[in-house]
């Protein structure tokens, strides 16, 4: 009698590894968008991180930035907090630079100014 269970194992699956997948200053630029339109502060070091990993580490993001080893692992730790000086020489050495934007739902600039 068969009770439905197989006896095969499931295969052991493999960790996403979104480093893997940029390969292009427009997939990195899609990606850090992403992640800061999220708004959760703390995965900022997590994906500038994982960009530095696409692009050969730590060692040639030092050689990149002018920043040591130890700064960027402490900035782009789980716990750190790149300051906007920091963030700016990331950007440039991945190949990008900040922008700003108006919010899709924001108040057009002559109201605002109307309203105060």
């Amino acid at each position: 009698m068969s009770t439905g269970k197989t006896s095969k194992t499931a295969a052991a699956s493999v960790p996403f590894r979104a480093a893997k997948h940029l390969h292009s200053n427009a997939e990195i630029a899609a990606y850090i968008e992403a992640m800061l339109a999220d708004g959760d502060a703390r995965a900022v070091p997590i994906a500038l991180r994982t960009v530095a990993d696409a692009l050969g580490g730590m060692n040639a993001l030092a050689e990149r930035t002018g920043l040591s080893r130890e700064t960027l692992y402490r900035t782009l730790s789980e716990k750190g907090n790149p300051r906007l000086d920091t963030f700016a020489s990331l950007l440039a050495a991945f190949g990008l630079r900040l922008s700003v934007q108006p919010a899709r739902k924001s108040r057009d600039h002559r109201q605002l100014h109307r309203d105060q």
